[in-house]
């Protein structure tokens, strides 16, 4: 069974795929991949540099600047994700061949559902969290000015679009044991519906 697992900037993705993963699920982190698929002398990396030259110095992409253009401009990020993405799907499809029969597989996806990941999956799980617990847990990890969350968080998917569209949500607004029973009790719920 393969599930999406999203959720905006901060709202706690990565440690419940981290719950998710202490309780047997197979974990592809697609930030991880979209790395790699830009990585010096890859396509990717060719890819972007044919359309934005400048943020391409040597051989290696320079992130900051990237970002500088899409997170300003909707249609540029729109066409990073055009180029990235499949890049991405063909690296995941290659990571899940490592899962164990019958093992639920979980790819985190901060742009499930934006760039249309969720339809290979079997189901999505959205974790919420309020915007300004958010930007805190952002500002506490991240080396980020709070503009620069808040102009991330804008490019993300509506929350209630994303509610509407996830099959669980789990909401992130208590501690980590809150954290981790509400996930729990979803793991249960995914592990019961792939047998069925």
């Amino acid at each position: 069974m393969r599930v999406g697992l999203t959720g905006g900037l901060g709202a706690g993705k990565s440690e419940v795929a981290r719950i998710f993963e202490s309780l047997g699920a197979y974990i592809i982190e697609t930030d991880l991949l979209a790395r790699e698929a830009v990585a010096p002398n890859s396509d990717g990396l060719r890819a972007i540099a044919r359309v934005w030259p400048a943020v391409v110095q040597g051989d290696a992409l320079n992130r900051a600047a990237l970002a500088e253009i899409v997170f300003r401009d909707e249609t540029a990020r729109e066409r990073l994700n055009e180029i990235v993405h499949p890049f991405v799907r063909q690296l995941a499809v290659e990571r899940e061949a490592n899962a164990k029969p019958g093992q639920i597989i979980v790819h985190v996806v901060p742009l499930l559902f934006e760039t249309g990941y969720d339809e290979r999956c079997d189901a999505t799980v959205l974790v919420i969290a309020p915007n300004d617990l958010r930007v805190r847990r952002v500002l506490e990890r991240d080396r980020w000015s709070e503009e620069q969350i808040r102009a991330r968080m804008r490019a993300q998917v509506d929350p209630n679009e994303a509610r509407r569209r996830a099959t669980y949500v789990i909401e992130n607004d208590g501690d980590l044991d809150h954290l981790r029973e509400r996930t729990e009790a979803i793991f249960e719920k995914i592990r019961s519906s792939a047998v069925a």
